[in-house]
């Protein structure tokens, strides 16, 4: 691997640019929401915990919320185009200083999402092997292999990991499709629309309900990631995002009634919660030919792998543009010369999975954590890898979009640039009152969330993984603005369109 050593700001050279159109950061973006493992393992953990039959309905909410934030946030991607997303939005609507504190708050957010998901990936690729093959291995030697395989792909152009993506999502969702077939056909209580009342989501545990769905649609934010690499940055970036929002909740809403209906609304909650993820595929192997049941399990799989990689280019390309603006080292600005891709951002990420998992092993095997988890030991990498991490990831994103539509108010403050009032001002207020809304339940759930029946030390130090960085940005942003005026100025701004230009014609080049 090779890197452009020029010096700054154009020592890193371009990401690859104009490879990606709507369909490809659309893919992006629903490979991170992990649509079968959603249905599988969300939508199932969602109506055990609560015992809320209005589930399905629940995903519109959600999805008229979010579509609500869109608004404004595409309407911001067509003047903002930057591989930081979040920091740069939040660098040109509110201030410097909390971009730098907000890009901080990404990176452990969607480290957190990322190697969450390890810890899934490891168990159930463990037990499918034990399950069909009599082979027992342990959880963390599979994360090991796809962090492997994750990190060769993310230092390879970017289109590549699109056209992965693109052919394991389309498998997610025939798979989904036939289980939502056969539960119609099941349906041993009638095709009851019980799931699709708001009179049976607006009940005791409504909160809790919003804070499961709301991480099921975590990655629909990151089409913003992918403007430097896309055909046509302020079109693409809108475009992508409505399409992400709308197909992800009409999708999980259709996808979770389809579950009241094959397993019946009287006992979806009692079967979620003995069942759990296998519930799905218990229903399968009932009710379809068994190779059906062992499809889906191996499409789980693949569906996990598939958000592994999505995350894992969201935080390659945060930490390019952190790298590429010296806010963080410089280093972390280099991309490969022949796919532009960035290869430091990616291979720091890998690291840090690594390391994370690691620890959770040292944590499990040699400190004896997983015997505080006895009898479920063996559920140890989900039961604090899985659950504790992307729960704290979802509960970042959704305090950084937050932040986003007040930036959005900001931004558009003195110069509205021809646009409405409703994208600039309305929408962007009502999605910050709405996700605000969100985000205290998720914190006033954060228990019920981590599967624990009590406050402990994981209830304070999870969250304080995001705040503590994010005050510590904010202050290293006005350490900054003192002692580098010039660097301080270029925060937030990545390069100018005559730059992206000029590299975009190296980059083919290159090729």
């Amino acid at each position: 691997m090779t890197s452009t050593t020029t010096s700054p700001p154009k020592q890193s050279g371009g990401l690859g640019h104009r490879r990606l159109g709507v369909p490809s950061v659309t893919l992006m973006i629903i490979a991170a929401s992990a649509p079968l493992t959603v249905v599988a393992g969300g939508v199932t953990t969602t109506f055990a915990v609560t015992g809320v039959i209005g589930v399905p309905i629940g995903f519109i909410v959600l999805a008229a919320a979010l579509a609500v934030f869109a608004v404004g946030y595409a309407a911001m991607s067509r003047y903002v185009t930057n591989a930081g997303a979040f920091y740069a939005y939040i660098a040109q609507g509110i201030g410097r200083p909390f971009g730098v504190g907000a890009s901080l708050v990404a990176l452990v957010a969607y480290n957190a999402m990322q190697v969450g998901i390890y810890g899934l990936f490891g168990f159930q690729m463990s037990m499918f092997l034990e399950a069909k093959l009599g082979i027992a291995t342990p959880w963390w030697l599979w994360i090991l292999v796809c962090i492997g395989v994750v990190a060769v792909l993310g230092v390879n152009r970017v289109d590549l990991s699109a056209k992965v993506l693109g052919i394991l999502v389309a498998l997610e969702f025939v798979a989904v499709i036939v289980f939502d077939i056969v539960s119609f056909q099941v349906a041993p209580e009638g095709v009851s629309t019980a799931g699709l009342q708001l009179s049976n989501l607006f009940v005791p545990g409504v909160g809790a309900v919003l804070s499961f769905g709301i991480a099921a649609f975590m990655g629909f934010e990151s089409a913003a990631i992918y403007g430097e690499e896309s055909k046509d940055p302020k079109r693409t970036v809108a475009r992508a995002t409505y399409a992400a929002v709308a197909i992800i909740g009409v999708f999980y809403a259709f996808s979770a009634w389809a579950f009241t209906v094959g397993i019946g609304p009287s006992q979806i909650a009692e079967a979620s919660a003995t069942y759990g993820p296998d519930l799905m595929f218990v229903f399968m192997g009932e009710h379809a030919p068994v190779i059906i049941s062992d499809l889906m399990q191996v499409l789980f799989l693949t569906s996990l792998f598939a958000a592994l990689q999505s995350f894992h280019n969201a935080v390659a390309r945060y930490l390019y543009s952190l790298g590429r603006e010296g806010v963080l080292h410089r280093g972390l600005g280099s991309v490969r010369a022949v796919s532009r891709a960035p290869w430091a951002g990616s291979l720091a990420q890998t690291i840090i999975a690594l390391v994370v998992t690691l620890g959770f092993v040292f944590a499990g095997e040699v400190m004896g954590l997983k015997n505080d988890f006895a009898p479920t030991e063996f559920l140890y990498p989900v039961l604090t890898m899985f659950t504790w991490l992307t729960n704290t990831g979802a509960m970042g994103l959704v305090l950084l979009m937050c932040i986003i539509a007040v930036s959005v108010i900001g931004f558009f403050r003195r110069d509205r640039r021809g646009l409405g009032l409703w994208s600039t001002l309305i929408a962007p207020l009502i999605s910050a009152v709405v996700l605000f809304t969100v985000f205290v339940l998720i914190v006033a759930n954060f228990n019920v969330l981590l599967g624990q029946a009590e406050t402990t030390p994981v209830t304070f130090v999870l969250p304080a993984l995001l705040i503590v960085p994010g005050v510590v940005g904010v202050i290293w942003g006005f350490a900054i603005r003192r002692r580098n005026p010039e660097l301080y100025a270029r925060i937030g701004h990545g390069i100018e369109e005559a730059e992206v230009e000029l590299i975009d014609g190296e980059g083919h080049r290159g090729l």
